[in-house]
């Protein structure tokens, strides 16, 4: 609940809530079941296929090398998880998702009819205002702060017990930013026709806790289109790409399993040297903030002596042991992604090789048309709606879409075909996020060989609060779309599950918002492609040596 509340005149002479039976209680099992579930299911299993990348740390700086152990690896994660830090990011991932899910449940038993009416009411004032506090507070304090962490500031306090001042003021600005940025959305999103009411008043709405949870979603649906339209260009432009580089690329040099174990061993030879070089800057570290045996004996003259003479020698090592560090950060970080990268393309390989892997290969070539034709298309009605206006969306001709639209009057005939081809397209916005995943990870794998490093280390720890967010703000935003086009009772019934009053935002602003997007997240990406491309060079430079550690990797396998 929203830790405000105001009392209108409304409030004077509505009725007292009605008490909660035990046929409530019943009818709220499910809702909690699915929380229970989601939440667990997030936490326990998609969590820590999301953080294995930072496995390796556990939180204090402890490193291990790839080839530790089983038993010690065991250990070492067992304590990172440990971390508060660690703890936090995977409760509030879970919370998020189980939220999410738990929303997306009582809309559509809503829909159906299905829900008891109290039941409802109850899920849906825990459910959307903590959904809320997590999407807007408690996710972007948790990136904010590990934004801060990735370039290096630390927000333990100091041997005297202060504060970390720098980063704690860097935490507060970024995040200052975060909500003058989200609060300032409201102002892009025109008045949304309500079916001839007027727009919302205020004396509508009782409380402002409803205030605020309708302006939040109605932010929250902006930010949702968004990333949703972003994401949606970027696996567009990303599965075509690889789909046909990656087959050119094999019939031109077929890798073999001599090259992923050259790499593989690379890897981990450039891993020891990381670690070697780490305990070495943490014992001249140590000898450095202890002091020297018999100070109180020796003069002063002594003390300046010998501070001249280890001081500078110890300072002049430790700074050349961070270059050294940092370096080999960057090149283990790019044998990582160039690994990743060809045992997919091996994997891919061998299924290419049998007669059922080219028969599975045909639905990916068949994706990959769809969305250079969406690509096409959308700029197309886009250029279309920059001279008339009035001319239709993408989704409205989309054939996709369009036979969908089909399908649903046919159960419906009441319903609207353009409506729902125009939610269709949205929600095949996600599918196609889930179709292109693999080739949406080699495409972030070839970013990150010229992302600057503490974007990389920040991405690797927000990765799994990103996925949350992601999934929740596309929960919002769909049921917003369906509310904007349901007929009167059903529309009711979804806007009854997120805040009271009329549409949040028109359907035509949803389109342009959302094709816009889509381009520009098309745009941006392609245009990073080919300059990462550039960068690293092409597909045949990736098998060559890096930072001559497969020659190491070769004498050592």
């Amino acid at each position: 609940m929203w830790p405000f509340s105001g009392c209108g005149k409304a409030d004077a002479c509505a009725a007292p809530p009605r008490p909660i039976t035990f046929t409530t209680v019943l009818a709220l099992v499910p809702f909690v079941a699915v929380f229970a579930a989601a939440s667990t299911l997030a936490v326990r299993h998609i969590y820590p296929r999301l953080s294995t990348t930072h496995d390796d740390r556990d939180g204090e700086d402890h490193v291990l090398p790839s080839h530790a152990p089983a038993a010690l690896r065991q250990v070492h994660a067992e304590h990172g998880a440990k971390s508060m830090q660690r703890r936090a990011t995977a409760m509030t991932f879970g919370a998020t998702v189980g939220f999410a899910t738990t929303l997306a449940a009582l809309i559509l038993a809503e829909i159906l009819e299905i829900v008891d009416t109290r039941a409802g009411e109850l899920t849906h004032e825990v459910t959307v205002p903590t959904l809320l506090f997590l999407l807007v507070i408690m996710v972007p304090w948790l990136e904010c702060r590990s934004l801060v962490s990735a370039t290096g500031q630390s927000f333990q306090r100091s041997a005297k017990g202060k504060l970390p001042r720098g980063a704690w003021g860097l935490q507060l600005m970024l995040f200052g930013g975060w909500l003058f940025v989200f609060w300032s959305l409201g102002s892009v999103v025109p008045n949304a026709p309500s079916g001839g009411k007027a727009k919302v008043r205020d004396s509508e709405l009782d409380t402002y806790r409803e205030r605020i949870t309708r302006a939040c979603l109605e932010r929250i649906g902006v930010v949702g289109i968004s990333l949703m339209a972003l994401l949606a260009g970027f696996a567009s432009v990303s599965s075509p790409w690889h789909t046909f580089s990656d087959a050119a690329a094999r019939r031109k040099r077929p890798i073999t399993d001599g090259d992923v174990n050259r790499k593989q061993a690379g890897l981990e030879a450039a891993n020891e040297m990381l670690l070697t070089k780490r305990h070495m800057l943490q014992l001249l570290e140590q000898k450095a903030s202890e002091p020297s045996q018999g100070g109180a004996k020796s003069g002063f003259v002594g003390k300046m002596m010998g501070s001249i003479r280890g001081g500078s020698s110890d300072a002049a090592e430790m700074r050349s042991l961070r270059i050294e560090i940092a370096a080999l950060e960057t090149m283990e970080n790019n044998l990582a992604s160039n690994l990743s990268v060809l045992k997919d393309q091996r994997n891919a390989a061998v299924r290419a090789s049998t007669p059922m892997g080219r028969l599975f290969l045909i639905p990916s070539y068949v994706f990959s048309f769809y969305c250079v034709y969406r690509i096409l298309a959308t700029g197309l009605t886009t250029l279309q709606r920059t001279l008339s206006p009035s001319s239709s969306s993408f989704s409205s001709t989309d054939p996709i879409n369009r036979f969908l639209g089909v399908l649903a009057k046919h159960w419906d005939p009441k319903l609207d075909q353009i409506a729902w081809a125009r939610t269709i397209s949205f929600l095949l916005s996600g599918v196609m996020l889930l179709l292109s995943a693999n080739s949406v990870v080699q495409t972030l794998h070839l970013f990150s060989r010229w992302t600057p490093k503490f974007l990389h280390r920040h991405a690797q720890a927000s990765l799994a609060l990103a996925a949350g967010q992601v999934a929740a703000t596309y929960v919002i935003s769909s049921a917003l779309l369906l509310r904007s086009h349901l007929p009167g009772q059903v529309s009711s019934v979804v806007g009854g599950a997120l805040a009271r009053g009329g549409p949040l935002m028109s359907p035509s602003f949803a389109d342009s918002w959302f094709e816009g997007w889509f381009l520009v997240g098309g745009m941006v990406t392609a245009t990073a492609i080919w300059i990462g491309r550039s960068v690293s060079g092409a597909s045949d430079n990736d098998l060559g040596d890096d930072y001559g550690m497969d020659d190491m990797g070769a004498k050592r396998a």
